[in-house]
């Protein structure tokens, strides 16, 4: 039981992503309104993120500057997930601006971010407005 509980405790922060990625799952999923499909589509990303900086990580390892210690390569920490993940990170903030944009669009032409009404919409199919915004339905 105890080196369960010490295998736990060196790993709690792939716990944490599991968690993260879950939620995220959950608001792609399970929500109706966009911007709550955006919002999860987000915390998910940011679980990856978490997840390739993790496994990156090594013990005792500095920042690749060779330096006194020498030059063997277990001696420094792989700048590559690094950089990977700033990318992924920039390029994540202008997918969600975009995202963000064409929701914008969608409420002007719709009147609403109900995936739902939307989607009816578009199929030529007319829906009864029940007064309900979309924060009411949760």
């Amino acid at each position: 039981m105890t080196a369960l509980l010490e295998l736990f405790l060196a790993r709690y922060i792939y716990l944490f992503v599991l968690v993260l990625l879950a939620i995220g799952l959950y608001g792609v999923l399970a929500k109706t309104d966009l911007v709550k499909k955006v919002i999860g589509l987000t915390i998910f990303s940011t679980a990856i993120y978490l997840f390739f900086i993790e496994g990156s990580l090594q013990e005792g390892g500095t920042a690749p500057v060779i330096d006194e210690r020498g030059s063997d390569p277990a001696l420094y920490v792989d700048p590559l997930p690094h950089l990977l993940i700033l990318t992924a990170i920039v390029v994540g903030v202008g997918v969600v601006g975009v995202a963000l944009a064409l929701l914008v669009r969608l409420y002007r032409t719709h009147g609403t971010l109900d995936e739902d009404v939307i989607a009816a919409r578009l199929a030529g199919r007319e829906v009864a407005d029940d007064g309900d915004t979309p924060e009411d339905r949760g």
